[in-house]
């Protein structure tokens, strides 16, 4: 395991958290699962995972005080799925206020199309290092039934019905839509880049 980085797994009862430890450990890291403020404010990296609903998910966050620390972390931190989008200013799902670190709302997929979106898709339009080595088109893991629209923060885009981003950067803070845990080798190189990212003062 490589001990000089310390990884820590938001846990707030709304994820999938023991696959994405899984995948951390694969890559040769160690990860912490934790909701306590300092432990998460003292890690080297921060994943804030998400599944479920929107609206209990951010009364969980509320209930522990996380809706207020996650906004103010320094270090690079990386919102998967649910966790992306509670990074962003609303959802439509539970009309549910977010944090805010991401000038976007989320929307539910019309029913043009099938909903949820479950499977593999392509990303495209891929910017900033959380996708070297990453080439245009791979395929990646979704399940999701609302999406974030096209907005200035995205880094890669997706198309279901509509284009939409399915990654998102500002700052210190990155989301994808997708489960990099999921999504094979794509998944695993994008993952490895996130923990490889050094923020330059």
């Amino acid at each position: 395991m490589k001990k000089n980085k310390k990884i820590v797994i938001i846990d707030y009862g709304a994820g999938n958290i023991q696959s994405i430890k899984f995948a951390v450990q694969r890559l040769g890291y160690e990860a912490v699962l934790s909701n306590d403020a300092e432990e998460i404010k003292n890690a080297d990296k921060v994943i804030f995972p998400g599944v479920g609903e929107a609206g209990s998910a951010m009364r969980m966050l509320k209930s522990t005080g996380l809706d207020k620390l996650i906004p103010e972390l320094k270090q690079p931190v990386l919102g998967i799925c649910l966790g992306m989008q509670l990074m962003c200013n609303f959802s439509e799902e539970g009309n549910t206020q977010g944090l805010g670190i991401f000038d976007a709302d989320v929307k539910r997929f019309a029913n043009t199309v099938k909903v949820p979106q479950i499977g593999w898709n392509q990303i495209t339009n891929l910017e900033t290092h959380l996708f070297d080595s990453v080439n245009e088109g791979e395929y990646v893991y979704l399940v999701h039934s609302y999406y974030v629209p096209e907005c200035e923060d995205e880094i890669a885009r997706t198309e279901y019905g509509v284009k939409y981003s399915t990654a998102l950067h500002k700052n210190n803070f990155y989301g994808v839509q997708f489960h990099p845990e999921k999504s094979s080798k794509t998944g695993e190189q994008i993952l490895k880049n996130f923990l490889n990212i050094e923020l330059r003062s």
